[in-house]
């Protein structure tokens, strides 16, 4: 099951990644396209809902990675038992605002098909399609939320949680690449 759901995040990842190059593809193509007569009528439609699909399926991914924003302020003051039950309170918060969001984007995108709903824009594209990464995003994200409740519950240390630098250099180094410090 834990390889399964790895693959999971990963494959989101790499799915973001598509859209990231999609949205590199598409812009370069309008840009270049306006100096040589060339134009891609839907390019901001298809750049937009690239855009979305992108952020949503990088969500899951960037939280199993310890990779997203989180205000650890309060939580980094305590050790032990109080720490562990401010991270299943942060976890169950968390679990429980993306499971409600993610049910009713899966509720709108499943209307959308139901109603055949299309895009206003200048392609008539059935709406459901590009919500589907936007819904697939959030239901990957309370899947992966659920199993880290899980996974903390079980007494672990959560998978997010990166060790803080031995080093100064170490820190310069985690800057630098891009990382958290």
């Amino acid at each position: 099951m834990r390889v399964m759901l790895d693959r999971l995040y990963l494959f989101a990842g790499y799915a973001a990644g598509g859209f990231m190059v999609l949205i590199f593809l598409i812009m370069m193509y309008m840009s270049i396209g306006r100096q040589v007569g060339l134009n891609l009528p839907a390019g901001d439609d298809l750049g937009s809902w690239c855009m979305a699909a992108m952020s949503f399926l990088g969500l899951a991914h960037t939280f199993r990675k310890g990779e997203i924003i989180r205000v650890g302020l309060l939580i980094e003051q305590f050790t032990g038992k109080p720490r562990w039950l401010l991270e299943i309170l942060a976890l169950g918060v968390a679990t429980a605002f993306t499971l409600y969001f993610a049910w009713y984007a899966a509720a709108m995108t499943y209307d959308s098909y139901r109603f055949n709903d299309m895009a206003q824009g200048v392609l008539a594209v059935p709406l459901w399609i590009p919500q589907l990464g936007f819904s697939g995003g959030l239901a990957i994200l309370s899947i992966a939320l659920v199993d880290e409740m899980v996974h903390v519950l079980r007494g672990n240390k959560p998978t997010y949680e990166k060790e803080p630098p031995s080093s100064p250099d170490e820190f310069v180094e985690r800057i630098a690449s891009g990382g958290a410090g």
